[in-house]
């Protein structure tokens, strides 16, 4: 049986994780903060506007939000021009869509969804309003693909095919619509559609019962909901973290304390798995039959980031050591002589991947944000 996930208290509740760690000085932080984006920025390629072209497009989109998250932090211009450089490029039709549109309409709905954020987040920085209208260009672009004929609605991932409701997509656009709601002044159209998007995604069964999301619904071609089931695949972390993001916009938004209660209902079953967080260090659930490959380096940074933005909306800041711990973990052991970082924070460097180096840029600068 599919139950609607209840608020609770939890985030008023829960105590502070207990540590040792001395508190790292902030231009230590810094300084390798901007080691890191350093090093990231040996992936990128200039002609394309890409950080290494030979992997997935969405990768670019994850690594122009952090160095944008960065800027915002830390008031620093080093690296706008190299964002307004990446968006002017990338935002041209692409020769690998069918109907080459631009304006990062793609076709799968969350990759589409990771630019539009970013985007998002330039408009903050510059106020130039065409960010802001291509953000809402594609969330109308996304929006054509939440379809009520299976599943009673939700939004499917591959637009090809008009298959498979899972979980990145669905919850990308939580975050992008209340944000959108949250930088328009008197809005109320991307409010209800925020608000419509975590009622549905509440109630579809992809939160389990011990407060984590899975990837996606069995989504067969009915309205059933005896049979738009919970397809109980992989934990992925960057499911818990976009989440996160969402429901803190539409607590801004609403001021409801309910939906940080069920964002602290999430993050702390993600905290405390003995698989997602062993030792107290966030691991991705990779084998030798469900490997990461470079897709999966990246969500553990997603998670940092959206954690990150949940901490700075509780007053007691109950996940700071939690962060840190995994900032000092992965400074000491993950980490070579070229400020290139490891899958496996816990673990000696194991390979220079972009997928990594975005990862940790990404759990830098959110320790870098921390009080």
């Amino acid at each position: 049986m599919k139950l609607a996930r209840l608020f609770s208290p939890s985030c008023l509740l829960f105590s502070n994780l207990a540590t040792s760690l001395s508190v790292p000085q902030p231009s230590a932080i810094l300084d390798a903060t901007q080691a890191a984006i350093n090093a990231l920025n040996t992936f990128y390629d200039k002609p394309t506007g890409r950080w290494d072209p030979t992997v997935n497009w969405w990768y670019s989109g994850i690594a122009l939000q952090a160095i944008l998250d960065y800027t915002q932090l830390t008031g620093s211009r080093d690296y706008l021009a190299q964002a307004q450089h990446t968006i002017d490029i990338q935002r041209a039709p692409l020769a690998w869509w069918p109907d080459g549109m631009g304006d990062f309409r793609a076709d799968s709905t969350d990759d589409t969804g990771w630019w539009a954020l970013a985007l998002l987040r330039m408009y903050e920085l510059t106020g130039n309003s065409t960010y802001l209208y291509i953000a809402k260009e594609d969330e109308a672009y996304i929006y054509q693909y939440w379809l009520p004929d299976t599943c009673k609605g939700g939004l499917i991932w591959s637009i090809p095919s008009l298959s498979y409701k899972n979980a990145i997509s669905n919850v990308l656009y939580l975050e992008l619509t209340a944000s959108l709601h949250n930088l328009i002044p008197g809005d109320t159209f991307y409010l209800n559609r925020s608000l419509s998007q975590w009622q549905w995604f509440n109630s579809s069964g992809m939160i389990n019962s011990q407060w984590l999301i899975n990837d996606g619904l069995l989504d067969p071609q009915s309205n059933d909901s005896s049979v738009c089931l919970n397809n109980n695949a992989s934990v992925w972390t960057y499911n818990q973290g976009v989440v996160l993001g969402g429901l803190v916009e539409l607590h801004k938004a609403t001021g409801d304390q309910g939906y940080l209660d069920t964002a602290c209902k999430i993050a702390d079953a993600v905290v405390g798995s003995l698989t997602l967080s062993p030792g107290g260090i966030l691991t991705e659930t990779c084998t030798d039959s469900n490997p990461c490959g470079t897709n999966g380096w990246s969500f553990k940074g997603i998670f940092m980031n959206r954690l990150a933005k949940l901490n700075k909306a509780l007053p007691d800041r109950r996940y700071s050591e939690y962060i840190r711990t995994n900032e000092q973990t992965m400074y000491s052991n993950a980490r070579n002589g070229s400020d290139f970082y490891g899958g496996v924070w816990q673990n000696p460097f194991d390979g220079r991947d972009l997928g990594k180096q975005v990862s940790a840029v990404s759990l830098l600068i959110a320790t870098l944000g921390l009080p």
